[in-house]
């Protein structure tokens, strides 16, 4: 790995540019991260409108109920996908394609994944400081 205290100043104007485009991609993280939220939750309120469909029918209510699981239950959430197709297109048209090319970016920092908080936390923090430890090994 670089050793980010010795870098020289092309050097860290790319780690800065990776350190971008690593955040960005946390923002990815986040957002796919939503998606599953959604994709859970949309499955927990189908199960949830079937219980409720049956205890419609159990009341005498069969109209309602039969409109309810014909309309909605299992009904796709765009046209003609359930929300684990939603995931997975996501997952395979943007987010692989987005995680590879923040690989291909960090190989430039010699592989590191937080290259520019490295950066930064060696400008911030003070030496011979407790709880401004270099790295965990240096720790109490």
């Amino acid at each position: 790995m670089t050793d980010l205290s010795e870098l020289a100043a092309g050097d860290e104007a790319t780690a800065e540019a990776v350190g971008k485009i690593s955040e960005a991609f946390e923002a990815i993280e986040r957002a796919r991260g939503a998606l599953y939220t959604f994709h859970q939750l949309t499955g927990t309120a189908d199960f949830a409108l079937e219980e409720g469909i049956e205890k419609l029918r159990k009341a005498g209510q069969e109209e309602l109920a039969a409109d309810l699981e014909r309309e909605l239950l299992g009904r796709n959430v765009l046209p003609g996908r359930w929300t684990f197709q939603v995931v997975e297109d996501y997952d395979d048209t943007y987010y692989e394609v987005f995680r590879k090319y923040v690989a291909r970016a960090r190989e430039l920092t010699g592989g590191r994944r937080h290259s520019w908080e490295a950066k930064l936390k060696q400008r911030r923090r003070t030496p011979e400081e407790p709880g401004h430890e270099a790295d965990p090994g240096q720790a109490d």
